[in-house]
C-alpha cells in the first residue's frame, strides 16, 4: 500500500483540481443567485484546493525521501520539480493573485494571471501523477 501512496495523492492532487476549476466554479456561477456570492465561494474553493495541494505536495515530498530506504524511489527525482513548482503556483495564487482578485484590482490582468497558474499547477500535478504511475511498483496490478 504505501508503495502506491504517492500515486494515489497525486491521483488525488490532479483529480482535485480538474474539478474544481473547469466544473465546479462554473456551476457556482450558474447556479447561484448572485455574481458577488459565486465569487465569494469560488474563493473558499480554490482557498481549500491550496490547501490540498500544500498537504499532497508535502505528503509527495517525505514519500520521495523514505526513511529506511538505500535510496529514493524512481519516481521521486522526476517529479521533485513538479511538485515544488505545483506547490509554489498554489500558494503564489492564493496569498498574490487572489486577493487582488477579491479587491477587484485590474480584473482582466490578475483573473487571467491566476487562471494561468491554475493552469501550470495543473501541469505539474499531472506530470507528478504521470511519473508515480510511469514507475508504478506493480504495473498491471491494480485491478488484482
Amino acid at each position: 500500500m504505501l508503495e502506491r501512496l504517492p500515486a494515489l495523492v497525486a491521483a488525488l492532487w490532479w483529480g482535485s483540481l480538474s474539478t474544481i476549476g473547469p466544473v465546479v466554479v462554473p456551476l457556482l456561477f450558474a447556479q447561484l443567485p448572485s455574481p458577488a456570492l459565486a465569487g465569494q465561494m469560488a474563493a473558499r474553493l480554490f482557498a481549500a484546493q491550496t490547501w490540498v495541494a500544500l498537504a499532497c505536495g508535502l505528503v509527495l515530498l517525505l514519500a520521495s525521501r523514505p526513511r529506511h530506504a538505500p535510496q529514493q524511489p524512481p519516481w521521486a527525482n522526476a517529479a521533485m520539480v513538479f511538485i515544488l513548482s505545483g506547490m509554489l503556483l498554489a500558494l503564489l495564487s492564493q496569498f498574490g493573485v487572489a486577493p487582488r482578485i477579491m479587491a477587484r484590482q485590474d480584473l482582466r490582468l490578475w483573473h487571467s494571471l491566476g487562471t494561468a497558474m491554475y493552469a501550470l499547477q495543473w501541469c505539474c500535478a499531472l506530470a507528478v501523477l504521470w511519473q508515480t504511475l510511469r514507475h508504478d511498483p506493480q504495473p498491471g496490478a491494480l485491478g488484482r
